[in-house]
């Protein structure tokens, strides 16, 4: 439980928002909308999520990454979830420069800002689950750092750099071209309602800042990765608290307006630019990509990003 005592200010760092979990009761029905309607593919099927009574897939929007779990077991986390909150989101997984997950793992659990749940290192990755009670935004949050591949020295910055979720090291050339495959997608927001009564989004993005490092935008109520920005909500009565919208930017009107239509032809819900699946809103943006000196410029405009 958290403490009152407050700890250090924390200032921001880079952090990326690495990969967005899902859960759904029927994996292959998930599986199906990822693939039939955004176009993207499976990349991986953790084995180990077994443990926890799961299974799972990994899908890529460049070189982020959506995953989708279902139980497969009648007790679990998972299934808690589903039978409390429905489909929908379940966990943000942030990526830090390495060592830092660590690092903040230790300074966070001194002053008593979150408690760890799980907590995994390999030779290439460190990661650190937390529990969701007193972090605003209905979602489970994970901080992970990645050590330096030969060929990707920054792997918080290099888009396709190596992902511990999407397979173990010497798959990476495998996981990587599915990256690559499907580099007209960018995932570039995310956005949580706080709890009925919550209004107050300036102070969630505060905290989240405080616990984990990463930037805000100060007065608005959101937190700023170095590839994209989550929006925090106020909480409203009847709205379940939690994940309800990411933002996937496509390259081409073509591509995006496909998305739009093959929605349709599954009878899922399209209002605008959004499609109704999985629990949650997904919303489609034409992305016009402009690289000077390598790097990459996006702007909101009135019709998407720019």
């Amino acid at each position: 439980m958290a403490s009152e005592t407050k700890a250090p200010r924390q200032g921001p760092a880079p952090t990326r928002l690495r990969q967005i979990a899902l859960v759904a009761e029927d994996l292959e029905k998930a599986k199906h909308f990822l693939t039939a309607i955004i176009r993207t593919e499976v990349i991986y099927q953790d084995p180990a999520v077994e443990q926890w009574g799961l299974k799972n897939i990994l899908v890529p929007i460049g070189g982020d990454i959506i995953e989708v779990v279902a139980p497969c077991l009648p007790s679990g986390p998972a299934t808690r979830h589903l039978k409390k909150h429905g489909e929908g989101g379940y966990m943000i997984i942030m990526q830090t420069h390495h060592p830092s997950a660590l690092t903040h793992l230790e300074r966070i659990e001194s002053h008593q800002l979150a408690q760890s749940i799980f907590t995994h290192s390999t030779p290439e990755s460190d990661m650190v689950q937390y529990h969701p009670k007193g972090i605003p935004g209905g979602v489970i949050p994970e901080l992970d750092s990645h050590r330096p591949h030969p060929d990707y020295p920054d792997p918080l910055g290099e888009r396709f750099s190596p992902w511990h979720a999407a397979g173990p090291e010497e798959k990476y050339g495998v996981y990587v071209e599915g990256m690559k495959r499907h580099a007209h997608l960018w995932l570039v927001d995310v956005t949580l309602r706080l709890e009925a009564g919550g209004g107050d989004v300036e102070g969630a993005a505060r905290k989240w800042e405080d616990i984990f490092g990463a930037g805000r935008r100060k007065g608005v109520g959101e937190l700023l990765f170095t590839n994209a920005k989550m929006v925090f909500l106020r909480g409203e009565n009847g709205a379940r608290e939690g994940l309800v919208e990411v933002g996937i930017a496509v390259e081409g009107r073509e591509r995006r307006d496909g998305i739009f239509k093959r929605a349709r032809e599954e009878g899922l819900r399209v209002d605008g630019d959004v499609v109704e699946m999985l629990g949650i809103r997904w919303k489609f943006m034409v992305l016009d990509r402009r690289v000077e000196k390598k790097k990459t410029s996006l702007e909101t405009t009135g019709d998407g990003i720019k």
